[in-house]
């Protein structure tokens, strides 16, 4: 799993309960100190993702909740188990419900389809990067949960690898402009340039960059480019990509397949929350 620095959890978790806070209901009802148990049940197929969030949001509550994780990040599960326990304030069970199940929910479904598409082309060497198309605020848990999946990490965000695209190179001219507008920055970091058509592929590899990302291309231009290339540099095809389509598109010998279904429209997991009766259910 990718290292998830504690600040950034702790600023979705607060940002998100400042959304519900104060739970008026539950603290008419029940006294601050009334403690109970809760468990967290999968209501479907599919993979785990998101404990970690969804704990932070009962510590914030709750300083001495408990949470133990009953399946781990990445385990797949079938309808009816149960994914996680909670000892905490009664308080802090109900008015931290909907909050947890929302990040774990959405983490377990980017972690389900995710697994999907890492299945789908399972033996052609090809592996699934996520995108940009994240939810705003919520990058970090999209990310975690496509690793959890099964899935890599693209790029974080603009500020950790070029990536020439469309409007730049019309903007600057020419691939070659833009490209070398940014070694002239000297620094590190990694340039992929995207390409339209097999024109332009020819441009991208005199520039020699580390990778080359192929946009919106026929399985038959897909194919083309990579024996143009032949290795030559690290080809990326995106764009439009589907579970019905990706497979014929690792078979065409591209070695990344970038997915911005794994994050923008997914369907969150099925998950509910059952606190149990004072009586120990």
């Amino acid at each position: 799993m990718p290292i998830v620095k504690t600040t950034e959890v702790e600023e979705i978790v607060e940002r998100a309960l400042a959304e519900d806070l104060p739970d008026i209901t539950a603290e008419a009802i029940f006294e601050s100190r009334e403690r109970g148990t809760a468990s967290f049940v999968c209501k479907r197929d599919g993979v785990v993702a998101g404990h970690l969030f969804s704990r932070a949001v009962f510590a914030v509550l709750d300083g001495s909740a408990d949470y133990e994780a009953a399946v781990e990040d990445g385990t797949v599960v079938s309808a009816g188990t149960t994914i996680a326990r909670i000892d905490a304030t009664v308080r802090a069970l109900l008015s931290g419900e909907r909050t947890a199940l929302n990040l774990l929910q959405r983490a377990s479904g980017i972690a389900t389809i995710t697994r999907d598409f890492v299945r789908r082309v399972e033996g052609t060497g090809a592996a699934i990067y996520d995108t940009r198309k994240t939810a705003p605020g919520l990058r970090v848990l999209d990310k975690f949960a496509v690793v959890a999946g099964g899935g890599r990490n693209h790029r974080y965000g603009l500020h950790d690898m070029y990536l020439v695209k469309n409007n730049h190179i019309d903007r600057a001219g020419s691939i070659a402009a833009a490209v070398e507008r940014v070694r002239a920055r000297g620094t590190a970091h990694k340039i992929m340039v995207e390409v339209r058509n097999q024109a332009e592929l020819e441009q991208a590899l005199v520039t020699r960059p580390d990778f080359i990302l192929l946009d919106n291309m026929k399985i038959s231009e897909l194919r083309q480019s990579v024996l143009r290339t032949a290795g030559q540099c690290p080809l990326e095809a995106s764009g439009g990509v589907t579970l019905d389509t990706v497979r014929a598109i690792a078979e065409t010998g591209v070695q990344r397949i970038s997915v911005g279904a794994l994050t923008h429209s997914v369907a969150a997991l099925d998950i509910s929350m059952k606190i149990h009766d004072k009586v120990g259910g």
